[in-house]
């Protein structure tokens, strides 16, 4: 029998034996899936010689008109705000508190997936449903949650990722079993009780293979804990490409489990580089929402969603209110047109960053919604999206300006060096980043390098050009002292694994394996135990 080992922790009611043992069956079960259906994503892109198109292997899902998914879950029906963020302490009170509709828990791209970070995260989703969490800042200012909470909602990291303080023969579990396990085997009973649900949000996808995993993965589970099949729900992200020419067989894999599909925009941009990286992107700022394959893109979701019965969810807005009361005007005023077009295209919600944009994003579906809990009765049979328009950039010859450059490289340089110090959501420029945004600014800057795109001062984007301006990134940051001996290793570190990534001949999957690997999988392990 293999030997199970688990990091040392703090925690120690939180990894109870019960738990591991459930986490390790999980991975017993899925996790050689898992690492096939990782391969296949790997050689499906290697081996592509032609554009993506709709699977004719699956053509006869998409045409019938007779299959739906499960009904929403009573506190699932009125989704018009969801707030996102960290399951850290004091953030968790105040998503809690923010009179949001749903409070998504990130583990994923909101998370630096410290061992501390992912074990603390779940202590603290426990307590907050046992009515036990608090904080006391170092000013002396006192955090609780009140007595009525949001529906909770759970995104566990991505099939890409490992756990690698739990081992099975020496072999790393699944940072999504993990992250899943732990939470249903500690809250999904508490969720019950309180009349809600395990319910969780299901990242970077990329085929229906993978959403067909994860349903089997929560029939398994609702069996090993006598829980009724057809309870966990879970909203798929649709944020790559791959997955956005599989939608209707994405929620045909999950129907008894669905809770609809979100919209992104920063994944699937960086999933339309990795999987077309001779089709360079404009300027990040430049490609919004509008884009014309973009709006096919997100169209297309609702019209699938509101097909099968299911929720569209709208993407981030990510702004951070300003205390200048002009800036703060105009955040809001972009927030808000951001809003109308998601809700007057269909969507049934849309995310929030921060707490004070709570209110300005229910206003917006308030008003269109009135006392109605969604639009799924609004089925857009207008639409039709066609595979080239999904795939047309329409971009004409880009040049990228000096401006441009310097952003990607100073949002990825602070934002890795952030989040190697343990924190996933970070505010940069006046908006609450997270994972995704370092993610495409460094495949960016990869496609400008690998490709040479011109820029607007007349020299191509080069390795060396971007190798230098990281280095005067840091010498800015030197010389203001803004450095200690901590945040220098921190930024050093960040530099050199950007550095690396940036000079692959193709486009590295994640930033954040890499790092996570490199930088996260330290601590001491428990003897090992036969589990």
């Amino acid at each position: 029998m293999e030997t199970v080992t688990v990091a040392s922790s703090d925690y120690t009611d939180i990894l109870t034996p019960e738990a591991i043992e459930f986490v390790v069956a999980l991975d017993r079960e899925f996790g050689a899936r898992r690492v096939q259906l990782l391969e296949r994503r790997r050689r499906r892109r290697a081996t592509r010689t032609t554009e993506l198109d709709f699977l004719e292997s699956t053509k006869q899902i998409r045409i019938d008109d007779t299959w739906s998914v499960a009904p929403p879950a009573e506190d699932l029906t009125d989704r018009r705000v969801e707030i996102t963020g960290p399951p850290e302490r004091k953030m968790t009170i105040n998503a809690l508190n923010s009179g949001a509709k749903v409070w998504m828990a990130d583990f994923e791209d909101a998370t630096a997936p410290t061992w501390d970070n992912v074990v603390s995260g779940q202590r603290n989703l426990r307590d907050a449903l046992d009515g036990k969490l608090d904080f006391t800042a170092p000013d002396g200012r006192e955090y609780r949650v009140g007595t009525d909470l949001p529906t909770i909602m759970v995104r566990p990291r991505g099939w890409h990722l490992p756990e690698c303080h739990v081992r099975i023969g020496g072999r790393a579990v699944s940072a999504s079993l993990f992250d899943f396990g732990l939470y249903l085997f500690h809250c999904a009973q508490k969720q019950l009780d309180r009349g809600s649900g395990p319910y969780f949000y299901l990242p970077k996808l990329e085929s229906h293979l993978e959403a067909r995993l994860w349903n089997d993965v929560f029939v398994f589970a609702q069996n090993m804990l006598g829980i009724p099949r057809g309870t966990i729900r879970a909203t798929v992200l649709i944020e790559t490409i791959t997955a956005a020419f599989e939608m209707e067989e994405i929620l045909y894999e999950l129907r008894e489990h669905s809770a609809g599909l979100n919209a992104g925009r920063w994944d699937y941009l960086f999933s339309m580089i990795k999987n077309r990286p001779d089709v360079v992107l404009p300027e990040r700022s430049q490609v919004t929402m509008t884009a014309p394959f973009m709006r096919a893109y997100t169209e297309l979701l609702v019209r699938t969603c509101h097909r099968r019965g299911a929720h569209a969810i709208g993407g981030m807005a990510a702004v951070v209110p300003s205390r200048d009361p002009v800036a703060a005007k105009r955040a809001l005023n972009q927030v808000r047109q951001d809003k109308r077009r998601e809700v007057g295209d269909g969507f049934d919600g849309s995310w929030v960053a921060h707490p004070g944009l709570v209110e300005t994003c229910r206003e917006v579906f308030d008003q269109w919604l009135g006392f109605e809990p969604n639009q799924i009765v609004r089925k857009r049979d207008d639409v039709r999206v066609t595979a080239k328009e999904l795939l047309d950039v329409r971009s004409t010859a880009v040049t990228v300006s000096e401006v441009a450059l310097r952003t990607n490289v100073s949002v990825a340089l602070r934002y890795v060096a952030a989040w190697l110090g343990g924190r996933g959501a970070v505010a940069l420029g006046g908006l609450m980043e997270d994972a995704a945004t370092a993610e495409i600014c460094r495949t960016q800057l990869w496609q400008w390098i690998s490709t040479g795109t011109p820029t607007d001062y007349g020299v191509p984007v080069t390795a060396g050009l971007v190798t230098r301006m990281l280095r005067e990134e840091l010498d800015v940051l030197a010389e203001t002292g803004a450095l200690d001996e901590d945040s220098a290793r921190r930024f050093g570190q960040a530099r050199t694994l950007l550095t690396v990534l940036l000079s692959e001949r193709t486009c590295p999957e994640f930033l954040t394996l890499p790092a996570y690997l490199r930088h996260m999988t330290g601590g001491n392990l428990a003897p090992a135990v036969p589990v």
